[in-house]
């Protein structure tokens, strides 16, 4: 079983407010898009990871694994600011060419791409999204109908890892062996998984679609079956998280290790 599709565990994180979480993410997302100094962010992955993997009790390798899309993406801001950046020049050799403002913003970029990515990734294993769906609907007064869509297609996204797998293993039986026993894969059974997920995906969103407009949703005012209420624990891990990464920020600026904006010009 995948990550994505695995049951949210019981835990402290598991057991707070999906609304709070949600809000403090976007919190934190918005500091940290202010900040381009390596040190700050790095900081931040770090708690931020230590914070997941304890508070929502799951294991470190699943939490590295569901990195590795931030990762490559990190990867990928880091050396194009290296090789691109105008600046002091550290290193050349023929057109290629490494500045100290190359490193010091791509290590920026790159830090804060985990740094979010961390947090992103603690709020989505540890957020049912039927509780999920239920607190925007009560807590953020969100409407029936986006509220059951948001639920449908956060389910939708939990089930593609699976059907990717599946997709990947009906290929492999028909697929042609190398003399070695291994199954030979190239860019073309790629695409055509690609393609099938996608129509996969489009059907199945479809169905969804279709049952939620049968049932009539947000046409009136609706039940709820187990409420989902913000309580003083919530209130307390929202406002200490929050004030937690304020701390961290000014304590950045005040030791002159914090750089803004102005970094990237």
């Amino acid at each position: 079983m995948s990550v994505a599709t695995a049951p949210v565990r019981d835990s402290p994180l598991a057991r707070r407010n999906p609304t709070v979480k949600l809000a403090v993410l976007f919190v934190a997302s918005v500091a940290l898009l202010f900040v381009l100094d390596p040190v700050t962010p790095s900081i931040v992955y770090l708690v931020g990871l230590i914070g997941v993997t304890v508070g929502g009790r799951l294991p470190l390798r699943a939490v590295l694994t569901a990195q590795l899309p931030f990762l490559a993406f990190a990867l990928g801001v880091f050396s194009i600011n290296v090789l691109s950046r105008p600046g002091t020049v550290l290193w050349q050799e023929g057109p290629l060419r490494v500045t100290v403002e190359g490193l010091v913003v791509g290590a920026a970029l790159a830090a804060r791409t985990l740094a979010i990515g961390i947090l992103s990734i603690g709020y989505v294993l540890t957020t049912d999204s039927l509780a999920l769906m239920t607190s925007l609907h009560q807590n953020a007064r969100l409407g029936a109908r986006p509220s059951y869509a948001l639920m449908a297609g956060y389910r939708l996204l939990q089930q593609l890892p699976g059907e990717w797998a599946a997709i990947r293993a009906a290929q492999a039986v028909r697929a042609p062996l190398r003399r070695d026993g291994t199954v030979r894969r190239g860019a073309a059974s790629f695409g055509r998984a690609a393609f099938a997920l996608l129509v996969l995906a489009i059907r199945r969103g479809e169905r969804m679609a279709q049952s939620l407009e049968s049932r009539g949703l947000g046409l009136q005012p609706r039940t709820v079956w187990h409420p989902v209420r913000i309580g003083p624990i919530d209130a307390v891990f929202g406002v200490a998280v929050v004030t937690g990464l304020g701390i961290l920020i000014a304590a950045a600026g005040l030791s002159g290790l914090l750089s803004g904006p102005g970094a990237l010009f």
